[in-house]
């Protein structure tokens, strides 16, 4: 992966999302994706604002792909396949308010085409023990990102990071392919970002948010070092994706304490506590990327240590999560 290419493709994926997001508002308000203010509790916006974002990305992915011949890979074609099943199940949500069920059911359909396409966990031996844990992962991130997603640009941003994380990650690892597709990624969120940060245009909406998690968890899966044993990579994805997952584990963790349903739209996210608290917007914002990217540096330190440090920083890691989420939902910070 040399430099003129990274630079290239970033730019021109960059360039791609922002020249065609004006085009996606348009497509979206003449299919009446719209986010109305008050139609839920957690919905404070003024206007109507367009659900373009998961246009925007799957547009991106499949043009700057094409033309940079990605298509040729497998992984690629895999992650992409599924991408677009998990996008048209948004674009449904976005549309029509899917049940939870029906949402989910999208989401087991584009993880199994990640795993009939060679796409899966092996960390076990026995393989039936790496299926269920790769539908929890791919279910798990996905997700993720559809919670963290209580802000203008805090996914995305979130998305962008990590996507830069996985470049890194995968060049490391001599695996191309992915570096590559990361680079695209890397750019959609740029350009996502410019229309997407506060105030947003337009939203990413279910369509896009769960298009970057299952995008993001399926390169996690397919990363894959060389001369490093398991033990001492594992950790890695889980701290490259490690704010959306804090995020969804507080909110299931705070739903389930209070006898709420989990999938209860609420202002009960990380970011609405954080203001709460007396951070303004763009400061919780700036705090939630700034975790991600001290995670993401942590995920490098603990990556080239012996597994015994990697995993005790780790350990540390998850330790301090807990202490968050019990002060974040305390009685004192939380009602």
């Amino acid at each position: 992966m040399n430099t003129l290419l990274t630079f290239r493709v970033i730019f021109i994926s960059a360039a791609f999302a922002l020249v065609i997001s004006p085009l996606c508002v348009w497509i979206v308000r003449r299919l009446g994706l719209v986010d109305i203010p008050g139609s839920a509790p957690h919905k404070l916006h003024d206007n109507c604002v367009p659900l373009a974002g998961g246009m925007v990305l799957v547009t991106t992915l499949l043009v700057i792909n094409l033309v940079e011949n990605s298509f040729v890979f497998m992984q690629v074609r895999a992650i992409f396949t599924a991408g677009v099943i998990i996008f048209l199940f948004g674009l449904w949500d976005d549309r029509s308010g899917l049940r939870p069920r029906v949402k989910l059911l999208g989401q087991v359909l584009a993880s199994t085409v990640l795993i009939v396409m060679g796409i899966q966990v092996r960390l076990f031996t026995i393989p039936w023990l790496d299926i269920p844990l790769t539908y929890f992962w791919l279910i798990g991130v996905t997700n993720a990102y559809n919670f963290v997603d209580s802000m203008d640009g805090l996914a995305v941003g979130l998305g962008g990071l990590a996507s830069a994380f996985f470049m890194l990650v995968t060049v490391e690892s001599m695996q191309g392919d992915l570096s590559l597709f990361s680079l695209v990624l890397i750019g959609a969120c740029l350009g996502l970002y410019y229309f997407n940060a506060q105030p947003a245009i337009y939203f990413l909406g279910d369509s896009g948010a769960q298009l970057l998690g299952l995008t993001l968890a399926a390169l996690a899966i397919a990363y894959n070092p060389i001369g490093l044993s398991r033990l001492a990579s594992w950790n890695v994805p889980i701290l490259l994706v490690g704010v959306p997952i804090f995020d969804m584990t507080l909110v299931v963790f705070s739903r389930l304490r209070r006898r709420k349903p989990v999938y209860y739209a609420s202002r009960d996210h990380t970011y609405h506590r954080l203001v709460s608290m007396g951070m303004s917007p763009n400061r919780a914002v700036l705090t939630m990327h700034t975790t991600a990217i001290l995670l993401g540096a942590l995920a490098f330190i603990a990556l080239y240590t012996s597994p015994m440090v990697g995993n005790t920083i780790f350990a540390l890691v998850l330790l301090g999560g807990a202490a968050a989420i019990l002060y974040l939902d305390s009685p004192g910070h939380w009602q």
